[in-house]
């Protein structure tokens, strides 16, 4: 049979049969093929056939060849021994690689058949014909460990390669494969494959083969009387230079087995039956063929190759395992299937880690929690900054009664401080996960967190908005009536944002409250170095529609504060600041919109690092609330230590004692507002530039007149008559300059020694003379700044002293203070500039 021809060889049984003698039983058949086609038809002759070389394990059906006995073990009797190796290292999940070849397919699913029900996962079932890399490329998708490999010794090489290729060798793989190969197999097919001989060997280290042992490695003796060691020395001796085969002892004991069964067979005719003996079998005696069959099923005893015995025709032998340690193969275990015994030899085998591999990767999941430094560091500042609040709260309620610190709205800073504090708690709890709250706790505290910090920066800038509110109402009140606004109202604002905010968060907690989820990232390796996969998990605090309610939030605290910028910018020529803090609310929005515009974009990118994300919006919120604090205390405090007066008073007016007084009587802010309207300044300015034009104009006729009057003295007349008019609308100019006009010509008065001589007065004596000298003579220059000295009173108020450039009532006759009063025409006036 040893051509494997089917045709010869089965030629050759029915040539033995029809000429030979009568056989008693068939020895041999080492050819699957060939052997499986004879012991199929040896029902037909009733002949038992006893091989010790063919393991394919398709001639274990009974059913299709019951007169079929081996005493080689079958390639299906490893799948035990590979359960028990399992079991030995708790390997739970394996895979199995298989070439498409029908040998391996049939150890496979009988590995199957055995693997199931023992609580071992076959994770991932790989075949290929010719090329093993894709097969590999998804073992090592399917996270495989342990694979479970049937191949020949060709395509072995290619799947090393591919391992190689894929890194699935070394500490973490265990790979699993046939140990029927020849010696140095890898040799002989290296140059078949595109890999290295280095590269091959380091993906082969490590690798355990598993096939039925030649020769028992016990030291009893056999059925011969012989040791196996002793037969061992004794065949190689016999055999010379010949090629060893490792089937031999396999060999030798079926000689034994088929004496030994021969032997039962001759006592059961002898017990049972005087008259018949083997020697009357024939092809058509069923009988005598049912006595060598049952007598080989109860064959047992020790050979060379161990416990003979067979199980339904198949042998039960010793399978050995051996591993694959610095390019050659060890023996490190074998397995005796009729004791179901493993037995590792003094622990021979070497893993290429510091313990076996993990038939899976170990997930370990971690949670990314907040560094506990860095959350002591934050809280550490968080309470500085309430600790400065605190001292502001001091401050504004100590100076409560001081003007500076009454005008600003005392109650309102209140509210200021108070939602400041409660943004810096709400630190305190973005900074609690699951290292140090429970998973029922950190739920609570996703909405309790969410809630202080939204009213604690609703009352902060709301109660700053609503004093800018209060400041644009009443400078803006076109009519220039009294207003009063007290602060019951401004608190009534404050409290219509907050309910605004309650609305928003109370629809959102009943309709879709904030829950605790958990986010899992990808893993990464163990730091440690350890065989384990770290998968990051993360706490978050989420809802279903979550963008929709940050949108409206967002929202909402976006429109207050483009509201906020409005009031700052409408504010900002108000120059009372006690009263306006429209600079330093300008400042708030622009520092918290950008920093909280930064922050949201920050965390966002930033949601797998809890530490960098609790970093950054601890950082943002305790900058906000510390410049916002410090933007409104900090200026009135300066100012309070310094000069407290001066941030009372408007840079444009200066007050009068009475006017200060009539301010203690009433609102100091509302009083003082009424007298510094910007938009009555601008009124009065222009009216102011408009008569300026007019008294310009009325100086050049003032000129003319003069020039005329140096002409002659009958132009007086002239002048009285046609000039009354504009001498009338000259007095009538009232000039609200604010004294800051240096282009204004400058009048000196000096007195003179000699008593002034009254209008209309004449020397006698001073008649006669020429008319030319008489014009200039002192009379008439007397008679004319008598008549001039009015006029220019009232052109050049400002810069004589006459209406005050501050005053606050320009309406008011100039008469009416001594500075207006007209100087007496007993002065002689030098006007330089005319």
């Amino acid at each position: 049979f040893f051509q494997c021809d089917n045709a010869k060889g089965l030629k050759a049984f029915y040539d033995a049969i029809k000429y030979g003698p009568n056989h008693l039983m068939v020895f041999g058949g080492v050819c699957a093929t060939v052997t499986s086609i004879i012991a199929e038809s040896l029902k037909g002759w009733n002949l038992v056939q006893l091989s010790f070389a063919a393991t394919t394990p398709e001639l274990a059906d009974k059913k299709k060849y019951p007169y079929f006995f081996r005493t080689v073990p079958s390639d299906n009797a490893v799948n035990p021994a590979i359960l028990k190796l399992l079991k030995h290292y708790h390997w739970k999940r394996v895979g199995t690689l298989t070439q498409d070849v029908q040998r391996f397919s049939e150890v496979r699913n009988d590995l199957t058949g055995v693997l199931y029900g023992e609580d071992i996962e076959i994770s991932d079932t790989e075949s290929f014909s010719n090329d093993p890399c894709t097969s590999v490329k998804k073992l090592k998708g399917n996270d495989v460990r342990i694979i479970l490999g049937q191949f020949d010794e060709e395509m072995a090489v290619k799947v090393f390669c591919c391992a190689y290729d894929e890194e699935m060798y070394g500490s973490k793989y265990q790979w699993i494969i046939p140990g029927w190969y020849e010696n140095l197999w890898w040799e002989s097919w290296i140059n078949s494959s595109q890999c290295l001989s280095k590269n091959l060997l380091a993906a082969m280290e490590g690798y355990i083969g598993v096939d039925f042992e030649p020769l028992s490695s016990k030291t009893n003796k056999t059925i011969s009387g012989r040791t196996p060691q002793q037969y061992e020395k004794e065949y190689n001796a016999k055999r010379g230079d010949g090629q060893s085969s490792k089937f031999h002892g396999y060999a030798y004991d079926g000689i034994w087995v088929i004496a030994r069964t021969l032997q039962r067979a001759m006592n059961y005719l002898n017990s049972t039956n005087k008259h018949q003996k083997i020697e009357d079998f024939n092809y058509t005696n069923h009988k005598l063929g049912k006595i060598f069959l049952n007598a080989m099923n109860e064959t047992r005893f020790f050979g060379v190759t161990g416990e003979v015995v067979f199980r339904n025709g198949e042998r039960m032998g010793t399978i050995k395992f051996t591993q694959f340690q610095e390019q050659k193969e060890v023996k490190v275990g074998e397995y005796n299937a009729v004791d179901d015994k493993l037995v590792i030899i003094n622990n021979s085998i070497r893993f290429q880690g510091l313990e076996p591999p993990k038939d899976k990767t170990i997930i370990q999941e971690e949670l990314r929690k907040i560094s506990l430094p860095l959350y002591s560091i934050l809280s550490a500042l968080t309470i500085l900054g309430m600790i400065m609040a605190s001292a502001f709260l001091f401050f504004n309620i100590k100076n409560r009664n001081q003007k500076l610190i009454k005008m600003s709205s005392p109650y309102m800073n209140n509210l200021i401080i108070l939602g400041g504090m409660l943004s810096y708690a709400s630190i305190f709890l973005f900074g609690l996960d699951g290292s140090f709250v429970s998973e029922k706790t950190f739920e609570t505290l996703c909405t309790v967190r969410t809630w202080i910090l939204t009213v604690g920066y609703t009352t902060a800038f709301g109660a700053m908005f609503a004093k800018t509110w209060r400041v644009h109402a009443i400078f803006k009140n076109v009519k220039m009536k009294k207003k009063i606004i007290k602060d019951q109202k401004l608190l009534g604002i404050v409290g219509g944002m907050l309910l605004i905010d309650l609305c928003i968060l109370i629809c959102w907690q009943v309709v879709d409250p904030l829950r605790r989820t958990v986010e899992k990232y990808n893993m990464e390796p163990d730091p440690a170095g350890r065989d384990i996969s770290i998968r990051p998990i993360l706490e978050h605090c989420e809802n279903t529609h979550m963008t929709i309610w940050l949108g409206i939030v967002y929202a909402y605290k976006g429109l207050l504060m483009l509201f906020g910028c409005f009031l700052a910018w409408e504010t900002r020529n108000v120059s009372i600041p006690a009263l306006n803090d429209s600079k330093y609310i300008g400042m708030s929005v622009y520092n918290v919109g950008i920093m909280c515009i930064i922050g949201a974009a920050v965390s966002f990118l930033t949601r797998d690092q809890p530490n960098v994300q609790f970093c950054i919006v601890a950082l943002v919120i305790i900058f906000c609330s510390t410049i916002t604090l410090c933007l409104v205390f900090v200026p009135k405090l300066i100012t309070l230590r310094t000069n407290p007066d001066a941030a009372t008073q408007n840079r444009r007016f200066q007050f009068t004692q009475n006017q200060k007084k009539e301010d203690s009587k009433t609102s100091t802010s509302v009083t003082s507002v009424n007298q510094a309207s910007t938009s009555r300044l601008e009124g009065l300015q222009s009216e102011n530039h408009r008569l300026r034009m007019k008294i310009t104009e009325l100086d050049k006729d003032l000129e003319e007149v003069t020039m005329q009057l140096q002409d002659t003295p009958e132009k007086t007349t002239y002048i009285k008559q046609n000039h009354y008019q504009d001498l009338n609308d000259i007095l009538s100019i009232r000039n609200f300059t604010d004294g800051k006009d240096g282009e204004k010509a400058i009048l000196k008065n000096h007195l003179d020694q000699n008593p002034p001589a009254q209008w209309g007065s004449s020397d006698p004596s001073r008649t006669s003379k020429d008319p030319i000298e008489d014009i200039n003579s002192p009379e008439h220059i007397q008679r004319r700044l008598s008549l001039q000295l009015p006029i220019l009173h009232h052109a050049y108020l400002p810069s004589i002293g006459g209406v005050d450039a501050s005053c606050a009532s320009p309406c008011v006759s100039p008469s009416a203070s001594p500075r207006h009063r007209h100087v007496p025409p007993s002065f002689r006036v030098m006007v330089s500039g005319l």
